[in-house]
């Protein structure tokens, strides 16, 4: 069966799993580390680094690395989280052709499915060298509060890296999967993730016969552990500014370092009560003067700076708890998924809001991948009997007379699902309606996200309100949109289907994945050539070793001689190889290389 792989996207990290049999495995980097920093960024020389490789020289080139771009995925370039990114981020955030927001990083820009892509083949680099062949196909999660424009985006950064996306899942469901999966157990469960850049709640129902069903949802697209780090930088600048009298926020390199430290700290607050945060020669003050900034920070200090981004995670608990028309006392566990939910102030917040300890049988950072790979292998096997039903978000629905939104389809819907609604027309011999198709919660029409938007015409003359339009919304398992209008009387019909944006238009996804196959092939190749060099060297530092011997043993031979020249001629031939990287002429050589060595140890076992 065709490998299928679980990818967690993540604002932070990213991680990737396989389920092989009935065992889902989340699969190590090169380094061996299970998780991979989702940050890229470019070299001088034009050189992409992605994961730990660009984390390290983010410092010291932190105009051109880019860290958190899952947070302005599928946004509008005004939109309030990409104006307030712009002014907290050391990388450049610029505006694109379509409204969409693009990344300036050395000599281009960049849109940011086309960063997402760069972390997502890495997670195929990842997987293919663990099993061995090509993946192709991939389940990536997200936020459950992520909007069709931000799902479509990250199916477009699947597209750029090669990966054929045949589902997209919500975090919260793919962390309920592998918490239940295989154990038939039958449990309502509250799902709380608060990870690097966005919050979810969600509460389902488990079922012993495999069945996940999601009641309600709810979250935050800009809270999460960006934010909590913010604050400690907001804190750090602070104290700098009032003792000497500079802000530091002027200084991109200086803000970087803030931003590595504020982490750390943050990291180290989990597991003991006081860190100290040490950044020597931070900024120049004047001629050859360098300060520096040393400061001690208490947990209950960190506790009190992120006192209120903890209570708002509370308080959308409490409102999808209220939408799911349950009480607190019926969940009977609750599962902490992301990073931040090591924090101590937030293990208590939610124990105390919950009345109940949280679960600690599932690891943070890795249980959404695990379910991603789960999915990926119910879809792919269809002897499995699991059955996961999600839910839709945002309410759906269409622009009203007077500006406001009407509800079509309810927020926590069940999908697949169809509804329909009857509207009439607002003047007098109408023959067209312009339908704008609409999600998000806002009462006002403008302060909603568009979907798509299609006009009616055709309809007969009659007065205002003689004219009953039906209005059908149908969203199926993949969460694709369709939208139809019918006149009542004369049976006229018009339909849409609603593509998402990410901003991006066809040509562009094929251009940048073009793009991206040609740096994986590249890439591959720099491997393999790397590989060869290697093998190069480690025979010619060989071959020199026994040369000397060899040379005195065979010294009045003409044969010897003659064996000896050809040694020297083919090791100039692999150097050479490796000095221009022609892989081929290098895999020759290796060849001859291997020879002459056997050819050396044959000569010294005689004597």
């Amino acid at each position: 069966m065709e490998k299928v792989i679980g990818i967690d996207l993540g604002t932070t990290n990213s991680c990737v799993a396989i389920a092989e049999g009935d065992s889902p495995t989340v699969i190590p980097n090169r380094g061996g580390y299970k998780t991979t920093p989702s940050m890229v960024a470019v070299t001088e020389a034009g050189k992409r680094l992605v994961g730990h490789i660009a984390k390290r020289q983010a410092i010291t080139n932190a105009e051109n690395t880019v860290y958190a771009a899952k947070r302005l995925i599928g946004r509008k370039w005004n939109s309030p989280p990409s104006m307030a990114a712009k002014e907290t981020v050391p990388y450049s955030i610029v505006s694109g052709p379509h409204d969409d927001v693009r990344l300036a990083l050395r000599d281009r820009t960049y849109s940011v499915p086309e960063i997402s892509a760069m972390i997502l083949q890495e997670m195929k680099i990842i997987a293919e060298d663990y099993l061995g062949d090509d993946v192709t196909k991939a389940v990536i999660t997200v936020p459950a509060y992520f909007n069709d424009n931000q799902r479509q985006a990250t199916r477009d950064a699947g597209t750029i890296a090669g990966l054929e996306v045949i589902r997209i899942i919500n975090e919260p469901t793919a962390a309920a999967l592998a918490y239940g999966f295989g154990k038939k157990i039958d449990r309502l469960v509250a799902v709380y993730d608060l990870g690097g850049g966005t919050f979810d709640i969600s509460v389902l129902e488990i079922g012993a016969n495999e069945v996940f069903r999601v009641i309600s949802t709810a979250g935050d697209t800009f809270l999460g552990g960006e934010d909590f780090d913010a604050r400690i930088m907001d804190w750090l600048i602070q104290g700098f500014k009032e003792e000497h009298g500079i802000d530091l926020r002027s200084d991109r390199m200086a803000l970087q370092r803030l931003k590595d430290a504020a982490e750390k700290a943050k990291m180290d607050l989990s597991s003991q009560l006081e860190t100290e945060i040490n950044l020597p020669f931070i900024i120049s003050a004047g001629q050859n003067e360098a300060l520096h900034l040393q400061r001690s920070l208490r947990r209950e200090t960190l506790e009190d700076l992120c006192e209120d981004l903890v209570q708002r995670t509370i308080d959308i608990c409490g409102a999808t708890i209220q939408e799911a028309g349950l009480s607190k006392s019926e969940i009977e566990d609750v599962i902490l998924v992301g990073g931040m939910t090591r924090m101590a102030a937030v293990q208590r917040r939610v124990a105390e809001f919950f009345n109940r300890e949280p679960c600690k049988g599932v690891h943070p950072d890795e249980v959404v991948a695990l379910g991603a790979a789960i999915q990926a292998m119910a879809l792919m096997d269809q002897t499995k009997d699991m059955l996961l039903l999600d839910v839709t978000p945002h309410t759906l629905g269409i622009m009203v007379v007077g500006g406001y939104f009407e509800e079509v389809i309810p927020q926590n819907s069940t999908v697949p699902t169809s509804r329909s609604k009857i509207f009439t027309t607002v003047r007098d011999n109408q023959t067209a309606v312009k339908i704008l198709v609409l999600q998000g919660e806002s009462k006002r029409a403008e302060e909603n996200e568009l979907l798509g938007e299609f006009i009616m015409s055709g309809l007969r003359r009659a007065p205002k309100g003689q004219v009953e339009i039906e209005v059908t919304f149908e969203i199926n398992a993949d969460g694709i949109v369709s939208v139809s209008a019918k006149d009542l009387e004369t049976g006229l019909k018009q339909s849409i289907t609603v593509t998402a944006s990410s901003g991006l238009t066809e040509d562009e996804i094929r251009n940048m994945a073009a793009e991206s196959q040609d740096f994986l092939i590249e890439r591959r190749a720099s491997e393999e050539f790397e590989k060869a060099r290697q093998e190069a060297e480690r025979i010619i530092r060989e071959i020199d070793r026994m040369f000397a011997e060899v040379e005195h043993m065979v010294q009045g031979s003409e044969f010897g001689q003659e064996a000896l020249a050809k040694a020297r001629s083919i090791i100039e031939k692999a150097r050479q190889a490796i000095a221009e990287r022609h892989l081929e002429q290098l895999t020759t050589a290796i060849d001859t290389l291997k020879r002459t060595q056997k050819m050396f140890k044959g000569v010294l076992s005689r004597s």
